[in-house]
């Protein structure tokens, strides 16, 4: 009987660790994998009001199941220096200056900020060459945006901008996240060489978080839908162990 255990144990070690170090050229393997990307947004919708284009890094884990079925978790910090928004007329000389507590004009400089955090789930859709691990993806996905106006005062010296003050203007806002991605996913049979290059459409349905706006002397409760689109580069680190070169003597 104990003979009988040791072999069964011995056979489904052999087996999970046959399947772990299956070649990626030869057939579909289950993999998660480690995605760090770049990417250039564009914006949309009520979002084209406050900002221009910026840019976006992300990270990513995401895990391939052999019937070619994706799920991940992700995010993304997005920044630009683009703002639209005029918002220092209630403070601002007629010239649009602001005067700091030295009596000269302050310099001051503002930038989009943002990040998004969504979970994913899509289907890749492969070929035989270069190996069925590679292929057109798609995914969706559902999460939560977060943006605002990054209010920088060179020197600190502004005191209607203090760190207080500067919450009535940077107009904090945030929603549910949907998100739509198509691109390309290449796993290389020698695990040196892994991306995706790919495009991607978020919406954000927001809404200012600010109970206050003091250049709108008001509060801020208008629904918006903001919307970012653009291409990703994505590299991917698969943490599948690769097969063992096979060697044969006579």
């Amino acid at each position: 009987m104990k003979k009988v255990y040791f072999l069964s144990l011995c056979t489904a070690f052999l087996t999970c660790n046959l399947i772990a170090q299956m070649s990626v050229k030869d057939s579909s393997i289950y993999t998660p994998y480690v995605g760090i990307g770049f990417g250039y947004q564009l914006s949309a919708g009520d979002l084209v009001k406050r900002f221009g284009n910026n840019s976006a890094i992300s990270g990513s884990l995401d895990f391939k199941t052999k019937k070619y079925w994706i799920f991940g978790i992700n995010g993304s910090y997005f920044f630009g220096k683009d703002v639209k928004e005029s918002l220092f007329d209630s403070i601002a000389t007629p010239s649009g200056a602001i005067i700091n507590g030295n009596g000269e004009f302050a310099d001051v400089r503002l930038f989009e900020r943002g990040f998004t955090a969504s979970l994913t789930a899509g289907r890749m859709f492969s070929w035989k060459n270069p190996n069925p691990n590679s292929g057109i993806v798609f995914s969706v996905g559902v999460g939560f945006i977060q943006h605002k106006i990054r209010i920088e005062t060179i020197g600190n010296n502004a005191p209607q901008l203090s760190k207080q003050y500067k919450k009535g203007y940077d107009r904090l806002t945030n929603g549910l996240l949907l998100s739509q991605n198509l691109g390309y996913m290449y796993l290389s049979s020698n695990r040196l060489v892994n991306i995706y290059v790919g495009f991607e459409c978020m919406q954000g349905f927001t809404q200012s978080r600010r109970s206050f706006d003091f250049d709108l002397m008001k509060q801020d409760t208008e629904k918006r839908l903001d919307i970012l689109y653009g291409g990703k580069l994505v590299w991917i680190l698969p943490l599948y162990k690769r097969a063992p070169q096979e060697f044969y003597t006579y």
